[in-house]
């Protein structure tokens, strides 16, 4: 991969680290590098091997396509939605899906 590529793709996984709610150390931890490693990726300063990008994509629960090109259909908005819907029981998810459907309809 190219200086440019590992930039795009530290980009991602910053974004994505935001979106999860995760630390820096909380997501080393998860892919079983240290912190300043995972900070060097996401700068764009380091590249990694596919064994590491596959413990990142893990622990950010994504396929590594969208890391390395922000492909593959996983879409930073539909991951916070997915982060906010499990917060609520599978009764409540219901009723929040009911009322997005209304929403929808009047829209």
């Amino acid at each position: 991969m190219t200086n440019e590529l590992y930039l795009e793709a530290g980009k991602r996984i910053h974004e994505l680290r935001k979106i999860k709610g995760y630390s820096r150390e909380q997501l080393a931890g998860k892919a079983e590098i240290s912190t300043k490693f995972l900070y060097e990726i996401e700068m764009g300063k380091k590249g990694f091997t596919a064994d590491v990008l596959y413990r990142i994509a893990k622990a950010l629960e994504v396929k590594c396509d969208y890391i390395l090109a922000g492909s593959s259909g996983e879409d930073p908005c539909n991951l916070y939605i997915n982060k906010m819907l499990n917060k609520y029981s599978d009764f409540q998810k219901q009723n929040v899906l009911k009322i997005l459907e209304l929403i929808n309809e009047i829209s």
